[in-house]
């Protein structure tokens, strides 16, 4: 396995000396976000999660490698580059033997950093259970991947283009906690709220960190989804974004858009709709997702 993996110095020298470090998705960038947005705000994720007290691991695969921490360099690739594979679990394999660019996932980072001992994530929403599921069968990846792979997550809930009620009926079958952090409500991405009522809150990193350390000592297998809110001042009204979401998944159908292609297209469209607000507000909630992230990983990293 480790002939596969390839560390920055930076992560190296968290790992010698035991601080906390917390992984980072590389489809954001390839994929979330035009150029030169994505970059600018991977390198301004990054300085968050350093400001906070931990390293950020920006994982994606270059050359047969599982490379965990990319240089500025490489962060500029990948902001660039339009043959990048997205990478899932069932991609990372063949995109090693063949030596292509694969940006990875929610599924696919959490699989890399599980082999790398990283045990927080930070990301803008996970993927979940489409509308439509029910006769499509098209659920993300990532919630199995949630449910088995020991690595948590901060995110902003759940993309509001999906299925919020059953996915978290996906995630409530598979065991997998939904902490709200500071809220009793799902968040959906791009707002605050969603009707989904939560059942576990947190409201301090400590606690937050004490959930996880219980967790893995009592070896639980999975991660914890941590939704945290994207903050007020950035957050698209809930009416406004669903009135939008439903005419683009409009489009998606009448234009025969299935499977993985479905999350881009809708992410763009829903840009184009709004006039760009919703991805100044993507923007908004990955940087206050990397501030949360870093205080609950320190945190944690202090209880081991």
């Amino acid at each position: 396995m480790e002939q596969y993996l390839s560390f920055s110095k930076e992560v190296l020298e968290a790992k010698e000396s035991g601080k906390p470090i917390i992984a980072l998705e590389s489809t954001i960038i390839s994929h979330g976000m035009p150029y030169p947005q994505n970059v600018q705000t991977a390198r301004e994720v990054e300085q968050i999660i350093r400001d906070g007290g931990a390293v950020p691991a920006t994982i994606a695969i270059v050359d047969g490698k599982i490379k965990i921490g990319l240089s500025d360099d490489e962060l500029e690739m990948f902001g660039q580059s339009k043959n990048v594979a997205k990478a899932s679990r069932k991609d990372i394999a063949y995109l090693i033997a063949t030596k292509q660019l694969g940006a990875t996932t929610v599924a696919a980072t959490m699989i890399c950093a599980d082999l790398a001992d990283i045990r927080i994530f930070v990301t803008g929403g996970i993927g979940g259970v489409h509308r439509g599921a029910e006769t499509t069968m098209d659920i993300s990846a990532d919630l199995e991947e949630i449910a088995q792979t020991d690595v948590s997550i901060i995110c902003a809930g759940a993309k509001s283009i999906l299925d919020l009620g059953l996915t978290m009926e996906y995630l409530e079958t598979k065991g997998v906690p939904v902490v709200g952090v500071g809220t009793d409500v799902l968040p959906a991405f791009y707002t605050r709220t969603s009707p989904i009522k939560l059942e576990i809150r947190v409201d301090e990193a400590a606690t937050a960190a004490e959930l996880l350390k219980a967790k893995h000592d009592l070896n639980m297998k999975g991660g914890v989804v941590f939704a945290n809110p994207i903050p007020e001042e950035d957050a698209l009204e809930e009416a406004f974004i669903t009135s939008i979401i439903d005419q683009a998944l409009a489009e998606a159908n009448e234009n025969g858009i299935h499977g993985k292609e479905v999350t881009p297209f809708l992410l763009g469209k829903v840009k184009e709709l709004t006039e760009g607000k919703s991805l100044d507000a993507n923007i908004a909630l990955v940087k206050n997702n990397a501030k949360v992230g870093a205080a609950i990983a320190v945190a944690y990293n202090g209880l081991k």
